[in-house]
C-alpha cells in the first residue's frame, strides 16, 4: 500500500485479507472501533471509515448492540435458464424444486416506452407498451423483479390491472393467435442496485444483482422484452446447452 494512500485502506486491507483467507470465519465479530484505532494507530474517523467501506464491500455485518461481524456465507440456489420458456412457469419450478413456496404479485398498464425498450422492441417512437411488473416471492421472501414490455398488438389489456398468480404469459396468445415464439434470447449482466430494487428485494449492503434482458420473437420481430433483477446473493444461473452430432 502506497504511503499516499488513506490510512483507513490499511485496515480495510487487513480486515478483509483475514475474512478472505479464513482468518476471520463467517460469524466471526470485527474489532471495534477503539479496538481498531489501538490495534491499527489509525484515528476514530479512518476505523469509522474502514467499518463502513467493508459493510459496503458486503463482507461483514453490523447490528446495533452487537456491533459488526463477518457475513455468512450465502447458499446459493440454482435458477435453471431453459427450464421453461415462460418466466413465471420457470420461478414456480425453481422453487417448489427447492421446497419454497412460490407466489407472485403482477401489475400491468399502458405506458411510455423509455427509450433502450423501445429499441430492443424495435419501435420507430417511444409509443406506448403494456408494461407489467412482478415481484417474484419464495415463502413471503422478495426473490426477483421482473419487468416486461409487450407490444400493443399482442398485449393482454391496456386497462390497469392487478393479479395474484400467473399471468397468461405471452407465449401462450401468440400460439392462440396463430403466431408461434421462434426464439427466446437473453443477455446477463451484473451490476448496482436500484434504490427501489435494495427496497423491494430486502438486499444488504454491498450485494450486486443479476440483470436478464430478455426478448421474445416471433420471426425478426421482437413482441415481448423482459427485465429480469436477481439477487446476486441468493441464486446462481444454471444454462443447459444442447450439442448437436
Amino acid at each position: 500500500m502506497a504511503s499516499s494512500d488513506p490510512v483507513y485502506l490499511r485496515v480495510v486491507e487487513d480486515i478483509r485479507r483475514q475474512i478472505i483467507d479464513g482468518t476471520l470465519p463467517p460469524g466471526a465479530p470485527i474489532p471495534s472501533r477503539h479496538q481498531i484505532t489501538r490495534k491499527y494507530s489509525v484515528g476514530e474517523t479512518a476505523a469509522r471509515h474502514a467499518l463502513r467501506v467493508l459493510v459496503g464491500e458486503g463482507l461483514i455485518i453490523g447490528r446495533v448492540g452487537s456491533g459488526h461481524r463477518v457475513r455468512e456465507k450465502p447458499i446459493l440456489l440454482p435458477l435453471q435458464r431453459g427450464r421453461a420458456p415462460d418466466p413465471q412457469s420457470a420461478f414456480t419450478m425453481d422453487m417448489q424444486a427447492c421446497g419454497r413456496l412460490p407466489t407472485l404479485h403482477w401489475r400491468s398498464e399502458l405506458a411510455e416506452a423509455p427509450q433502450e425498450i423501445a429499441q430492443r422492441l424495435r419501435l420507430e417512437d417511444c409509443g406506448p407498451v403494456i408494461r407489467v411488473s412482478f415481484v417474484f416471492r419464495g415463502d413471503g421472501r422478495p426473490m426477483q423483479l421482473l419487468t416486461s414490455y409487450e407490444v400493443i398488438e399482442f398485449g393482454q389489456s391496456q386497462a390497469p390491472e392487478d393479479g395474484m398468480g400467473e399471468r397468461r404469459s405471452m407465449l401462450s396468445r401468440l400460439a392462440a393467435a396463430g403466431t408461434p415464439v421462434t426464439e427466446i434470447s437473453e443477455n446477463v449482466h451484473v451490476r448496482v442496485p436500484q434504490p427501489t430494487e435494495i427496497d423491494l428485494l430486502e438486499l444488504p449492503a454491498g450485494v450486486q444483482v443479476l440483470h436478464v434482458e430478455r426478448t421474445t420473437w416471433t420471426g425478426d420481430r421482437p413482441v415481448e422484452t423482459s427485465d429480469i433483477v436477481i439477487p446476486g446473493d441468493r441464486f446462481r444461473l444454471s444454462y443447459g446447452i444442447p450439442v448437436h452430432a
